[in-house]
């Protein structure tokens, strides 16, 4: 099966290069660097069954290619953060690899890849969305901005996301952060174990529930949480018990 890489840092492309090696059923057969060269490549090849491609590039994002020149092929996105993974998960992304990559997670990704082409006729657009919605790793991280600096917060140290004047914040048992995310992107990737959209404005953890408020409306207590009341829709109440006792 014929595999791109797509990789702006020569010496991951050369490491990953060697990886990919190790697995004899996959051929390269060719290594891009810049969103410019693989839109023209893509343009005027046919295209592999499956891609390695940085998300980050010196020209732009690895996206602007695929918008350009759309495509059908399996995607496993490379990237020193997740932050990205939400629009990844939209473009044909089965998978993505934080870096440095290892031996061991590139096997596992490979595996997952060839999971989603039992034969032939099963590669088409709407089979392989529906693959990839059921098998996509959740969000475990992401990247906020403080100022001119940059901080990682694991989603196992939030306590809800809520939306407030169009801006989505992630509220942690420190302080609250804004967000590049929006309640539906954050719903569609969160573990759906531990996080659980009880209306239109908060997203909130199992993990730090304080209390809970059952007349006249269930009310949620955080261990942190912004001033507003957290009150769970009429509608969700069911699902909401339900998912406490998962």
């Amino acid at each position: 099966m014929k595999v791109v890489i797509i990789e702006d840092e020569k010496p991951a492309a050369r490491k990953l290069e060697r990886l990919i090696s190790n697995f004899t059923d996959l051929q390269l057969v060719a290594t891009l660097h810049s969103v410019e060269d693989a839109v023209d490549w893509f343009s005027k090849n046919e295209h592999p069954k499956l891609i390695f491609s940085d998300i980050v590039l010196g020209d732009g994002l690895s996206f602007d290619i695929f918008e350009k020149v759309p495509t059908k092929s399996f995607i496993i996105y490379t990237t020193a953060f997740d932050q990205y993974t939400l629009k990844a998960f939209k473009l044909n992304s089965i998978d993505y690899l934080l870096k440095p990559i290892s031996e061991e997670d590139l096997a596992k990704a490979i595996e997952k890849f060839k999971s989603f082409l039992p034969s032939e006729e099963t590669h088409n657009a709407l089979e392989m969305k529906s693959l990839i919605k059921e098998n996509q790793p959740k969000l475990s991280r992401i990247l906020v901005k403080i100022g001119y600096n940059l901080k990682v917060i694991k989603t196992e140290e939030i306590c809800c996301f809520y939306s407030e004047n169009k801006i989505v914040y992630a509220q942690t048992l420190e302080r609250s952060f804004p967000t590049d995310f929006t309640l539906d992107e954050l719903e569609e990737v969160l573990d759906e174990k531990t996080f659980f959209r009880v209306n239109r404005q908060f997203i909130i953890s199992s993990d730090f529930i304080k209390n809970i408020h059952t007349s006249p409306n269930y009310k949620v207590e955080l261990q942190a949480q912004p001033a507003e009341e957290i009150t769970v829709s009429r509608e969700r109440v069911k699902d909401f018990k339900d998912w406490l006792v998962k």
